[in-house]
């Protein structure tokens, strides 16, 4: 599994969605699928290509094919998207994505939604159907750098058709909304199919029966500066990554609980410094925050510890912020 990049000196802050709820339908929306895989911002200038995660960590070493892609553009833009990997089903596998370079026969691509800047002329001031009517023409026939579709107003439509399909969700946005760097913007919304979280790992238990490495780890978020213990994920890896995952772990294995509160573990746990933030897949939250059935989905290198909070991904009631929408029953 590939490390963390070099970090970019100068470095855009791409904007971001509120989740809520619950689908809607609405005319001054359109609505894209949630994919699941790695944010990233392309810097482009004719050959010369920048590509890095939402906090500016480079993503060039990583992903070689879509840097190459994006040169052989020879266009002046910044663009916003998401680099994913596409499994047997056709379907962005992010656990895959984690270990691309063992997954090398799957392709990877870069679904690019937004344009920032074209020819040094600057488009966030754009509404976002008039930036998406420049960037499409840009992107035909440029495998592995595809333009992301959207739907206009048929929200729950789309969201039925992507829960039959199993995919991540689907990502809401105002027509005339302007692009806002590095806000959590209440113009674009994500309605998410499976309920995720991001955690810090804090600790992990030996291993049991024929398993290696290690048993489950102990997670974590930020409340109020604090970490707080959310719950232990015990399934979703390989052997591959029961390995790997111990590798990236061992260096930072700490004497004391870095925990507000202290808890146990199903076992003897090894402490971890915070330094390594995952993300896992549950099926509920419980009342004192605590995550049930917690599945590890992967390693969220590009993420910032301090913003790992339960609070960003609590779902506000979509009623509060689109005020007209039109609900249509299935």
């Amino acid at each position: 599994m590939g490390g963390r990049g070099e970090k970019i000196r100068h470095y855009i802050k791409p904007m971001l969605a509120t989740a809520v709820d619950k689908a809607f339908s609405s005319k001054e929306w359109l609505f894209e699928l949630k994919l699941d895989g790695y944010r990233a911002i392309a810097d482009v200038k004719k050959s010369k290509v920048l590509l890095y995660s939402r906090n500016g960590l480079s993503l060039a070493r990583r992903f070689p094919t879509i840097v190459k892609a994006l040169e052989r553009l020879g266009v002046d833009a910044v663009l916003d998207g998401e680099i994913v990997l596409m499994n047997d089903e056709g379907k962005p596998d992010f656990q895959k994505l984690q270990n691309c370079e063992d997954n090398y026969k799957y392709p990877i691509v870069y679904y690019v939604f937004d344009i920032l800047t074209f020819k040094k002329k600057d488009l966030q001031g754009l509404p976002l159907v008039e930036r998406k009517k420049l960037l499409k023409p840009l992107l035909t026939k440029k495998e592995p750098i595809r333009y992301s579709t959207h739907i206009l107003s048929k929200g729950e439509e789309l969201f039925r058709e992507i829960v039959k399909e199993d995919i991540e969700g689907v990502i809401a946005k105002k027509k005339d909304s302007l692009y806002s760097q590095g806000i959590r913007s209440r113009e674009w919304l994500k309605i998410k199919n499976h309920k995720s979280q991001e955690a810090i790992i804090v600790g992990f238990t030996a291993p049991k029966g024929s398993r290696l490495h290690f048993g489950s780890l102990l997670l974590a978020q930020y409340h109020h500066k604090k970490l707080k213990y959310i719950g232990h994920a015990g399934t979703g890896f390989t052997a591959e990554i029961l390995r790997t995952l111990m590798k990236k772990m061992k260096p930072h294995i700490a004497r004391k609980c870095p925990l507000d509160k202290p808890v146990k573990g199903n076992g003897p746990v090894n402490w971890v410094k915070p330094k390594l933030v995952c993300e896992v897949s549950y099926t509920e939250i419980t009342r004192d925050g605590i995550l049930r059935h917690p599945v590890y989905k992967g390693l969220r290198l590009e993420k910032k510890l301090t913003v790992v909070k339960q609070e960003t991904e609590t779902p506000l009631p979509v009623k509060k912020i689109v005020k007209k929408t039109k609900s249509k029953k299935a």
